[in-house]
């Protein structure tokens, strides 16, 4: 027999014996009549077997044996050359290979380890309890168990109170084997079937009575293993709340980060106060193209990014049974959306807020420049003059000088009406810096205003110089004709040089060619009329010459000096040089203004050139994208191939749109404000491509999710497709949703039998938001529902209430024994204490735990 003590089948069937409150003696003898024989079998397997004959004849006897075999039997055991009349008569062999095949089917049989054979399964289970131990290395049920150690590392695996493992020697066997077999009968009511002696001493020790003597380790930790079993289980569902935690404060933190840069963005971009120079103006719009351009778009990128993952999270949330993530108050995507719409808001009308501050203040500029060229000429003219006008030299002058001084005055009063003009663009300009809100306006104030006060006092002087020469005039009666005719050619002569010269000199600007070539029109009807000029330049030397040549008749001495005007022929001459001087100069200045413009426009139409191209390029881009999950068949993943293709595509154009802000940058520093030549401007090409950007990368997001989907809840590709083909055919916009009523139609058509109220609840299913919509990931959801498989709080109760050994509370020691330390941290700093009955300090409740995981209220 496969037994190292005879005695120690006795022992082991006494084991099971003693729970139906008898024993056996003898083994050879106690079984031979079969009442007890069929009394073991009721034990160990749990069922009734047919009453037993109570005659104690021999037919009886072989009967009850009979009826123990035929149970056997039952239960798929082949007995060979085992027959009831041998057990009667005592035949040892058959008795003891009829126990050794109860025990193979009822003690060892039954063990099942991840689907492996009864042996394999024992085996595995052994490796595994073993495996943290020193000297230990189960590969076998003989030597493996020579030296005592794996049956001690099995007991202290599941009760290390009972031995101290530490103190073990592999030079011990026979101690080890004792300690083992001792603490087993003690402890743990395992008989002890084996002798020490017997399997150090033995090359290789009996595999079945090893097998047999292991099985009971087995049995007496089932409720181990199957606390083990729990605490996987709440180990995974547990993993699934840290990592969705995890999730959230990631989205948290993202959130907050995003709505801070959005809150310090906006201030900046509402700042609408105008800087008084053009530099600083200048260095204003070059910020905000560096925040367009540089700062703006990874935020663009963050906000989208944010949106993957709260899409993301919520469909791992839905698919693990979880509830749907709630930010915390007023980090919502709504949020986050509606404070980058109110940060566009703001942006919007920025730059052109900015163009027309540079393009006021490139006006004020040419205003404030021409207003110092007119007053700087009109102070000029003036000087002295009222130091002229106040003079009493008429009072001791002679006839023929008091006429002289009636002409000059009369003269005069024509040279100040004909300045009359230029007092009035004088304070005209400085009314205008005045409208304009220019920085300096105090200084121009000032400034007018005294050359309007000098005017009026010139006005004034000029009047009281006139009423005292007028009473006087009539005493003068001879007047010298052709200096007073001199005086009268030469003096509007002078002035209209004055003006051309003016407006020679005058600065212009320009924003187009047409308005460049205006001013050379004009400029050449101004040429056009010289040679008119030059003949009355060529009159008024006449009247000179004949002057001279009356003087040189009638032997005039001429004392050089013309009584009615200050105008000498040199005057007249050296004034006639200049203008001529400025003519070509002016010629040039035109000229050079025209290749600017000429430059302005080629920078249009490069820029025009680009972005008819860009513009369509991107709408086009945005229409295939809308298309791909309706158009592509085939599999999810070759979406997404096709999706990540577009999506390169996209990322390699980038270079296009950055030689277009290369372009738009090179226009605004020329000033141009206008392109005729394109529809698009730059800030609708950024807006179409962040949108494309966006777009893009939302629905690779959607495919994924898709995929997250179909992968999570078994959903075979040949599913996915019918799904896709009918959602496509009732998809009648091709836009990615369904109507409702066409939602009806898919639904009819797939069989469902639809009344009001049942459709109603479907709807609130695909769209809780009342948006009047089922997009495609929705209609999935609700396809797979209710036939997928969820773990649920009834689940994680029923696995803590294993670890809790059937408590309604459970330890912080059953926590930290039964779970990985981190795992069970997180249930411990999260539990609530326990309030029923008879609860010791410290008792957790796993209940309300349970639920919480899930949303639900205690169940």
């Amino acid at each position: 027999p496969p037994w190292s003590l005879p005695e120690s089948l006795n022992t082991w069937c006494n084991s099971h014996l003693r729970k139906a409150g008898t024993q056996i003696e003898n083994i050879e003898e106690d079984f031979r009549n079969g009442l007890k024989l069929m009394l073991l079998l009721e034990v160990i397997s749990g069922e009734r077997l047919p009453k037993p004959d109570k005659g104690k004849m021999r037919f009886h006897k072989i009967a009850n044996v009979n009826k123990a075999l035929d149970f056997i039997c039952s239960k798929g055991v082949k007995l060979v050359s085992i027959g009831a009349e041998e057990i009667v008569d005592g035949n040892v062999k058959m008795t003891l290979g009829m126990i050794w095949t109860i025990i193979l089917r009822f003690a060892i049989q039954d063990i099942s380890v991840e689907e492996t054979s009864a042996k394999e399964g024992l085996l595995l289970w052994c490796q595994r309890k073993t495996a943290p131990y020193r000297n230990v290395n189960v590969q076998n049920f003989h030597i493996s168990w020579k030296d005592g150690l794996a049956l001690c590392a099995l007991i202290h695996r599941h009760r290390p109170d009972l031995i101290d493992y530490s103190k073990l020697r592999k030079d011990d066997p026979i101690g080890n084997l004792n300690t083992a077999f001792e603490v087993a009968e003690k402890y743990l009511d395992i008989p002890k079937m084996l002798d020490a002696e017997d399997i150090v001493n033995t090359p290789k020790p009996d595999e079945k009575a090893i097998m047999t003597y292991v099985s009971c380790f087995y049995h007496a930790f089932a409720g181990a293993e199957q606390a083990e079993t729990a605490a996987n289980r709440i180990c995974k569902v547990l993993a699934v709340n840290q990592e969705n935690e995890k999730l959230m404060e990631e989205y948290e933190k993202l959130a907050s980060e995003l709505l801070e840069w959005i809150r310090r963005t906006i201030p900046w971009l509402e700042n609408r106060v105008a800087e008084q120079t053009m530099r600083a103006m200048q260095q204003k719009l070059e910020d905000f193209r560096d925040y367009r351009r540089v700062h703006k778009p990874p935020r663009v990128q963050e906000k989208c990014q944010l949106e993957i993952n709260f899409n993301t999270l919520q469909t791992k949330l839905r698919l693990s049974n979880r509830p749907a993530f709630m930010p915390s108050e007023g980090k919502m995507v709504s949020d986050i959306a509606n404070a980058w719409k109110g940060l566009e808001q703001v942006e919007k009308g920025y730059e052109e807020w900015l163009l027309t501050e540079i393009r006021r203040l490139e006006r004020l500029d040419h205003l404030a420049e021409k207003f110092k060229q007119k007053c700087a000429m009109h102070e000029a003219w003036t000087a002295g003059k009222e130091d002229l006008l106040s003079q009493k030299d008429y009072e001791s002058a002679s006839l023929m000088e008091i006429r002289a001084l009636m002409r000059k005055h009369e003269a005069f009063e024509s040279d100040l009406a004909a300045h009359q003009d230029r007092v009035e663009q004088i304070a005209a300009i400085a009314q205008e810096l005045n409208e304009l809100d220019y920085h300096d306006a105090a200084t121009v104030n000032t400034r007018c205003q005294g050359i309007c006060d000098q005017w009026d006092n010139l006005g004034t002087l000029t009047q009281k110089r006139r009423d005292s020469l007028e009473r006087v005039e009539k005493l003068w009666e001879t007047i010298d004709q052709l200096y007073l005719e001199f005086a009268k050619r030469a003096a509007p002569f002078n002035n209209w040089m004055d003006g051309a010269m003016e407006d020679l000199q005058d600065m212009f600007i320009v924003h187009s060619i047409e308005e460049i070539q205006s001013l050379i029109t004009a400029h050449d009807q101004f040429k056009a009329t010289l040679p008119e000029a030059d003949k009355e330049r060529m009159a008024t030397l006449g009247i000179h010459n004949e002057i001279l040549k009356i003087a040189q008749t009638y032997g005039i001495k001429l004392s050089g000096i013309n009584p009615y005007t200050n105008l000498s022929l040199q005057d007249i001459s050296t004034k006639w040089d200049t203008v001529k001087h400025f003519v070509p100069l002016r010629d040039q200045m035109l000229q050079e203004e025209v290749a600017r413009q000429q430059a302005n426009e080629r920078l249009r139409r490069q820029f025009a050139a680009q972005a008819n191209i860009i513009g369509p390029w991107i709408q086009t881009k945005m229409e295939e994208i809308s298309h791909v999950s309706v158009d592509i068949a085939g599999s999810l993943e070759e979406q997404m191939n096709s999706l990540k293709q577009y999506e390169q595509n996209i990322i390699n154009y980038k270079s296009n749109i950055d030689k277009l802000e290369g372009d738009h940058q090179l226009i605004q520093e020329s000033l141009i404000f206008d392109n005729k030549h394109t529809n698009y401007t730059m800030e609708h090409i950024r807006v179409g491509w962040e949108q494309l950007l966006t777009t893009i990368a939302r629905t690779i997001n959607e495919v994924e999710n898709q995929i997250l989907t179909r992968d999570a809840k078994g959903i075979s590709q040949e599913q996915l497709n019918e799904f896709r083909a009918s959602f496509n055919h009732f998809d009648r916009k091709r836009n990615g949703m369904m109507d409702p009523d066409d939602f009806r139609a898919c639904l009819i058509s797939m069989g469902y039998d639809l009344g009001e109220v049942e459709f109603a609840r479907i709807m609130t299913l695909v769209d809780p938001n009342n948006t009047g919509v089922v997009t495609f990931q929705a209609f999935i959801d609700f396809m797979t529902r209710e036939t997928a498989e969820t773990d649920t709080a009834e689940q994680v109760m029923a696995s803590f209430k294993i670890l809790a050994s059937d408590k309604n509370y459970i330890t912080v020691e059953e926590l930290r024994r039964e779970l990985p330390p981190e795992q069970a941290e997180y249930c411990i700093t999260r539990m609530t204490r326990y309030a029923g009955p008879d609860s010791p300090p410290g008792a957790l409740d796993y209940i309300s735990f349970s639920s919480a995981l899930y949303g639900e209220s205690d169940l």
